[in-house]
């Protein structure tokens, strides 16, 4: 199958720090190239892939000197996109909805993997006027914003199973893996630890549209000496740093579409204590890849007695369920259905559902 992969310019694929949608779109165009399957990826020019790049910009966005602007740049992607179409069986987007007015017009099948929150009036009035467009969720509860919209299907996240490792003894020490930002609740995370005696390790980006919050909120929580602010990691530092911890804290104060950072931490064995926000109750399995809780003292007695759960059930929750070939064979099933009903969906018909 001929296969374009369309991701964000913001990072490069895979991302060299913090990145969860361009990391997908990396294991998932290796896993589809592995498979056998003639991929093109539509990226920044420092991407690395099996894939034929198709580069767009020198490098990602976000670490550009030159800060360019990112409507500019996905305007020529979504040219370059539209110019090659006819030669693919299927596009794959996971850019936002810059394409939305011009895909109404191909003849050939696409779909849009929806990876962030949904929940804003101009998002549903957007798929409100394109509800024919066909879109995958990357959760079940992910879609509850946009109920009439036209879900293919929901596929979750998969990781290559050699990416991280099993750690089966940890050193005393929990971890926070992601962005400084309101909703991902640092602080919370600060105060679990603080209550549990335990060191804290926090690996963690700052954009610039959370500055003030980090410098106002967070900054003066660091002092604490047991909380170690240790920044941005790469993916190559991300297995001993989550594989090591005795959980990973995850205290979520938002509709989290997915949780990338929940299934790496699977990966390595380690449990997760999280909030029951969004997609958590269902990538979590409660009691066994760690806990789900609602309040602060659930998450702290949670914490405390993290060592019932079983490491070793943890990774074998994330083979059995979360890995980029799995990920992989569900979207085939999309495109393989978008390919069966392209006739239809040119008038307007809703693809079947593929139930994963």
């Amino acid at each position: 199958m001929k296969i374009a992969q369309v991701a964000p310019l913001i990072e490069s694929v895979p991302p060299k720090g913090y990145g969860g949608t361009e990391r997908v779109v990396s294991y998932l165009t290796e896993a589809l190239v592995a498979q056998g399957h003639e991929v093109t990826l539509f990226a920044s020019g420092d991407s690395v892939t099996a894939a034929d790049l198709v580069p767009i910009v020198d490098r990602s966005l976000r670490l550009h000197p030159r800060q360019p602007d990112p409507l500019v740049w996905h305007t020529v992607q979504l040219d370059e996109v539209c110019r090659r179409a006819a030669s693919f069986d299927v596009v794959h987007f996971h850019a936002d909805f810059l394409h939305y007015p011009l895909v109404r017009h191909w003849h050939t099948p696409c779909v849009t993997t929806l990876h962030g929150r949904l929940d804003l009036p101009d998002v549903v009035a957007l798929h409100r006027h394109f509800h024919e467009h066909p879109v995958v969720s990357i959760s079940n509860a992910q879609r509850a914003p946009l109920p009439d919209a036209n879900w293919c299907a929901t596929v979750y996240h998969g990781l290559p199973p050699e990416l991280y490792t099993y750690h089966p003894q940890p050193d005393d020490y929990f971890a926070f893996v992601g962005r400084v930002s309101v909703e991902k609740r640092l602080d919370r995370a600060i105060e679990i630890a603080i209550a549990c005696n335990t060191r804290l390790r926090v690996a963690a980006k700052v954009d610039r549209a959370d500055r003030p919050y980090f410098e106002q909120t967070i900054q003066p929580l660091l002092g604490h000496p047991l909380v170690e602010f240790v920044g941005e990691i790469d993916e190559s530092c991300k297995n001993d740093f989550i594989g090591q911890a005795r959980a990973l804290l995850f205290p979520i104060d938002w509709p989290e579409p997915f949780g990338l950072v929940m299934i790496e931490s699977m990966a390595c064995g380690t449990p997760v204590v999280a909030y029951a926000c969004g997609s958590v109750p269902e990538v979590m399995e409660d009691g066994i890849t760690g806990r789900v809780v609602n309040t602060q003292a659930e998450a702290i007695d949670a914490a405390r007695h993290i060592d019932r759960i079983d490491r070793r059930a943890c990774r074998q929750v994330f083979e059995r369920r979360y890995s980029s070939a799995a990920m992989a064979e569900h979207y085939l099933q999309v495109y393989q259905t978008l390919m069966r009903t392209r006739t239809q969906q040119r008038t307007g018909t809703r693809a079947a559902e593929i139930t994963m």
